[in-house]
């Protein structure tokens, strides 16, 4: 603020000189950045935008998502099917990216497959974009409690703050609620209000929409963590296409939230893979890794298979996709090369013999090997089939890396009689591995 005014934008010519050609409106970036800091310094509300722009470029730094490694990617049918050949299908991948500091992101590539199941990858865009953030998304105040009271929130201060809200509001008026609490509510203050109201806003902070530039490609694209409880990484992200009961599409993906202490399983929501609704998922079962969302409901219930024991594979069903609560046993650790634990690998894919699902599973020496289990369509419960020896195993050219002899998938696509696995070899690089689905349905014991 002290720069002469000549100096200041000398300054602002030599930044954008330097980095206009590497980002898409890098000078509205600082400015945006600007408006993020200005509220916890006391600058004047007459700032020029050429000062602005500086001051923002102070807080900003490049960062490099996948510097260290991009590995655990899970693919899906991509929206957009028009003007393939015949026979062709062009798929959207996932990918957890990982750069300095060891912080997780979700990145994203385009590709096709082939009527010969040839995969070709669409070269990416060398630079990343993040969304913004949807300033006035709405939140369903009956699901806001239900979701408050199993985070064990729901207190008479919750209900005070709640009883001021319209049956949909926004964080806004969630924040303005809080406020008055304070100011008419002396008898609310201590600890016990203050870690309540952190709370209500924690939760609230947790479930929200981004927006990405329609305008832009899709590896162009970074999800990258923005709220405490995601702080230290968004990892595994495990995307299934899903149909509705009205027979349209949406795509979820149950993805971990690490903080640096505590992982916790939570949904991310995309139609379009343009705007994308972050939601807590709440109830006992919302522990540890692994969930996975069978791709339509079964019997009228959503159907989830998890891991919450850390060993064995387990089954669960709710009638409210943001909750889940009572899951039973589904398969327990059996061959040497998964005695440590068992897990899934992404979504159950439905073939006309049952519910597929690729797993993982841990031997001696921590190594990671790739197997597969079958499921009756009607009754998941029911298992029908199961690999006896692994399905892929790491090689000796996949057994260096970031974290070695690991082979580990979040997800595969059957593209005619073919199934397609992208996968990761050792957590810092990514491959593609496919196998005829009648051979391996009829290598199952």
């Amino acid at each position: 603020m002290a720069l002469p005014d000549k100096e200041a934008a000398g300054l602002l010519n030599w930044v954008l000189g330097e980095f206009e050609d590497r980002h898409d409106h890098v000078e509205q970036i600082l400015r945006d950045r600007f408006m993020q800091v200005q509220r916890y310094y006391n600058i004047g509300q007459g700032t020029s935008p050429v000062r602005q722009a500086l001051i923002g470029s102070y807080f900003s730094h490049e960062y490099s998502p996948e510097s260290a490694a991009l590995f655990n990617p899970s693919i899906v049918p991509h929206p957009d099917q028009t003007g393939l050949p015949t026979g062709s299908l062009r798929f959207i991948l996932s990918l957890r990216a990982t750069g300095e500091g060891h912080i997780s992101s979700i990145a994203f590539r385009t590709g096709t497959v082939n009527a010969k199941h040839r995969i070709r990858l669409t070269p990416p865009v060398p630079f990343l974009t993040e969304p913004a953030r949807e300033p006035n998304g709405l939140y369903e105040k009956p699901l806001f409690a239900r979701k408050l009271q199993e985070a064990g929130l729901h207190n008479d201060y919750c209900r005070r703050v709640l009883d001021q809200l319209r049956e949909t509001f926004t964080l806004e008026d969630l924040r303005q609620a809080l406020t008055g609490m304070e100011r008419r509510h002396s008898d609310y203050s201590g600890i016990m209000a203050g870690s309540t109201a952190r709370g209500i806003l924690l939760l609230a902070e947790s479930n929200y929409v981004v927006r990405f530039d329609p305008d832009s490609q899709i590896s162009q694209r970074i999800l990258f963590p923005s709220v405490p409880s995601q702080s230290n990484g968004i990892e595994d992200a495990r995307f299934v296409r899903f149909r509705d009961d009205d027979g349209r599409y949406v795509y979820y993906a149950t993805y971990t939230a690490y903080d640096g202490r505590i992982t916790l399983p939570q949904l991310l929501e995309t139609r379009d893979f343009v705007h994308f609704k972050f939601i807590t998922l709440n109830g006992p079962a919302v522990q540890n890794k692994g969930m996975a969302l069978f791709p339509r409901k079964i019997n009228g219930l959503y159907a989830m298979l998890s891991r919450q024991d850390d060993e064995n594979i387990l089954l669960m069903y709710s009638d409210n996709i943001h909750f889940w609560q009572t899951p039973e046993l589904l398969l327990r650790p059996a061959q040497p090369w998964e005695l440590v634990k068992i897990g899934t690998c992404g979504s159950p894919i439905e073939t006309e013999a049952g519910w597929l699902v690729l797993s993982h599973g841990v031997g001696p020496m921590r190594k990671y090997c790739l197997g597969a289990f079958l499921l009756d369509l009607e009754d998941p419960s029911r298992v029908l089939g199961r690999l006896r020896e692994p399905l892929l195993s790491p090689n000796e050219a996949e057994r260096e890396g970031y974290v070695p002899n690991v082979v580990y998938t979040c997800g595969a696509l059957l593209h005619g009689r073919k199934l397609v696995i992208p996968y990761a070899m050792s957590d810092y690089a990514t491959s593609f591995a496919t196998v005829m689905l009648d051979e391996l349905l009829g290598a199952m014991v």
